[in-house]
């Protein structure tokens, strides 16, 4: 369990009696006359979610290489689509893919890591585990940082403080050795300097002075226990920082020129941050387009009657699954990118790669595998008729008929059809198969498998029941596919938000600012003084409030991540304004119980205290006038379970569906973003903000 940001923006309608809000949807503070955009990009498509004048534009365009060439056409288009000029926009947040994309591709700077005197192989040995456990060829993820470029200077710190001061002569020169080694970036994780960062700040202000290169401290990025995640996570940070520099100073000079606002960046922990604190914390950008999507999710919709949402986020590239409790996003500190430890809080997201441009493709046993190599957004899959010729999760979904040949993806992409029944027929003859239809069956029953176990991983092996939850389904392939996973996971209700081909980018103009600060402490619950945890809890509280645009309208939670005493790991529970020992130890005997079926008569520690300053946010109101007449035609689609005979699928536009309107499976609603299948036994309604609330009638499996 962990301590989730206070993110509970106001939503437009309730899952349960599909009533609408009086208040339209706004905080008392908003000001609805606001235009505000949120551009997210992702790996194939860049989504724009633009709110002026109570309306809600969204538009998609192909995601470029540089990613801010995309960001600033989706502006454009979606300001065009209004009819306004960019100029008059007020706000404009943005999520992007450059930290994540740097570490998976490993395309980040040239970095060098300084630690203590005989720590230097600390990313190296890491936990001494391997990633798989009977595979004894298996091998690690190569370190950041190898080992020519990790340096050592002579210093003591224990956990009561520097034993031995850093010598400045011995850092002096360690910087002159760095500038002929031309490293991009210098990360610094000296010994216990979570406890006492003396010595590793006389090592950073130094080697500040003397290199033009960006220094990433870790007592500055996690101030926590735990030598390889700590050195693990300011090692990322510094290895994506001139990236992420780069990247957003461009993207604020491009925006200036255009006369718009400058980008606030959504970070991993679900909250939005200026440019320059970004720029200076370059690890919390780590997922921030997923981590949009949930707090549009959340916003989106009402988990009232509900145990809580599960997220789906399906997109060109991969899939992102997370849960939603009371309204927040679940949150995590212990995340892994490419097998690389991140401890900084984020939203808690499990990715897949499983995503419509994810290649099908027979593995060396014969079997039909899909992902996680993707096709990308050029030259695409098969069907866009830019060159692609491997066959895809989109182009299994137009050979089944769920995407019609008329379709224009994004609003503007015309399908091949012909392209993606030959993509598929290839891969027929390879997987010993019967046709180009059955290949598409297949690639979309493993596709959908893959994705049920990431659904499984986050409720069935975390204690909940996924059939006590509502699957709310979004991104540009999520719903496509929500359907089917919601039968095989037994549960009864799919919500897809209108925006939902976008709702990452909704998702960033309902989202907070939110900043976080923690330091380790390391202390017996019951003996610790509570005046030197206030002393702690202050400095943290000031570190956080620091950041805010506004500290008068910042909320301030604090937490405390606890254990019984031998334990390893720690669950994070709420600590009041005053320290109280005993609230705190009576949440953390709940929480253990909760996550672990027990609770103990053991002594508690407090390890780490955290802090988290929210300024809350506005949710833009969403308001849906489909005037009806929304029938399209009929097309032949294929659904599981149905036998090997086509179905004739009832085809809607969307966006013209009225609110209170009613759809009966088999049904195929499209969008310009995105396209929703219903299946037989399946029904859905249309709630006066224009989400989609499908329900369940039985198994057609």
């Amino acid at each position: 369990m962990t301590h989730s940001n206070p993110s509970d923006p106001t939503r437009n309608a309730s899952i349960t009696d599909h009533a609408p809000r009086t208040d339209g949807g706004a905080s008392p503070s908003s000001d609805e006359t606001d235009t505000r955009i949120g551009v997210d990009v992702g790996g194939t498509f860049t989504d724009v979610a633009l709110s002026v004048d109570d309306d809600l534009v969204t538009a998609k365009v192909p995601s470029t290489d540089p990613q801010h060439v995309g960001v600033l056409e989706g502006l454009r288009k979606a300001c065009d689509e209004a009819g306004i000029d960019p100029a008059e926009l007020d706000e404009f947040a943005h999520a992007m893919t450059v930290s994540v994309n740097a570490l998976l591709e490993r395309g980040g700077a040239e970095t060098a890591l300084v630690t203590t005197e005989g720590f230097r192989d600390v990313l190296e040995i890491g936990r001494q585990d391997r990633p798989d456990l009977y595979d004894l060829e298996a091998e690690k993820p190569e370190p950041l940082v190898p080992r020519e470029r990790r340096f050592e200077v002579s210093e003591r710190t224990t956990a009561d403080g520097v034993e031995e001061p850093v010598d400045p002569d011995e850092v002096r020169d360690l910087a002159a050795t760095l500038r002929d080694r031309d490293v991009e970036a210098v990360a610094i994780s000296l010994l216990h300097a979570y406890a006492d960062p003396e010595n590793e700040a006389r090592v950073a202000e130094t080697l500040r002075e003397e290199l033009e290169v960006p220094v990433s401290a870790s007592h500055e990025v996690l101030a926590e226990f735990r030598e390889f995640e700590r050195t693990s996570t300011t090692a990322v940070d510094a290895y994506v920082r001139p990236a992420i520099d780069r990247y957003v100073g461009r993207l604020v000079e491009e925006a200036e020129d255009a006369g718009v606002p400058a980008p606030r960046i959504m970070q991993a922990n679900g909250g939005i941050a200026d440019p320059e604190t970004v720029r200076d914390h370059a690890v919390t950008t780590t997922l921030s387009g997923p981590a949009a999507g949930v707090v549009g999710a959340a916003a989106t919709v009402d988990d009232e009657d509900v145990e809580g949402l599960v997220t789906f986020d399906m997109g060109g590239t991969s899939s992102d699954v997370s849960l939603v409790r009371d309204g927040r996003a679940e949150r995590t500190t212990d995340a892994e990118i490419d097998g690389l430890p991140i401890r900084t809080p984020m939203v808690d997201v499990n990715t897949v790669g499983a995503g419509g441009g994810s290649i099908a493709w027979v593995d060396a046993g014969g079997a039909l595998r899909v992902g996680p190599r993707s096709s990308g957004a050029d030259p695409g899959p098969a069907c866009y008729g830019k060159g692609g010729t491997e066959p895809t999760v989109t182009d299994a979904n137009v050979v089944l008929g769920y995407i019609g040949p008329e379709t224009a993806l994004g609003g503007e992409m015309t399908l091949d059809v012909e392209a993606a029944r030959e993509a598929l027929e290839r891969l027929a003859d390879e997987a010993g198969l019967e046709s180009a239809l059955e290949a598409a069956r297949g690639v979309y029953r493993v596709a959908n498998a893959t994705m049920t176990r990431t659904i499984r991983s986050v409720t069935v092996e975390r204690g909940h029941d996924p059939r006590e939850f509502a699957l709310v389904a979004f991104g540009g392939a999520g719903p496509m596919h929500a359907a089917a996973l919601a039968d095989s996971l037994e549960v009864d209700r799919v919500v897809v938000p209108r925006p939902g081909g976008v709702l990452s980018a909704f998702g960033l103009l309902a989202a907070d600012e939110s900043y976080d600060a923690v330091r380790t402490v390391g202390t017996d619950l019951a003996t610790a003084d509570p005046a030197d945890l206030e002393t702690v809890y202050d400095d943290l509280v000031a570190d956080v409030l620091a950041d805010a645009s506004d500290p008068d309208a910042a909320e301030v939670e604090r937490a405390a991540d606890c254990r019984y005493a031998g334990q390893s790991f720690e669950l994070t529970v709420p600590a009041d304004e005053e320290f109280d020992a005993e609230a705190v130890a009576e949440r953390f005997h709940e929480a253990h119980e909760r996550a672990y079926g027990y609770a103990l008569d053991e002594a508690v520690e407090v390890v780490n205290l955290r802090a988290t300053a929210t300024v809350p946010g506005s949710e833009p109101t969403v308001r849906h006038e489909g005037p009806g007449d929304a029938l399209v035609g009929t097309r032949e689609a294929h659904f599981p379970g149905a036998g090997a005979e086509p179905r004739q699928a009832t085809v809607y536009d969307r966006d013209r569906l009225a609110a209170g309107s009613t759809v009966s499976g088999p049904a195929i609603l499209e969008q310009a973003e995105s396209t929703t299948v219903v299946p037989p036994t399946w029904t859905g309604e249309i709630l006066t903000d224009g989400t989609l609330v499908m329900t369940r009638g039985g198994d057609f499996r």
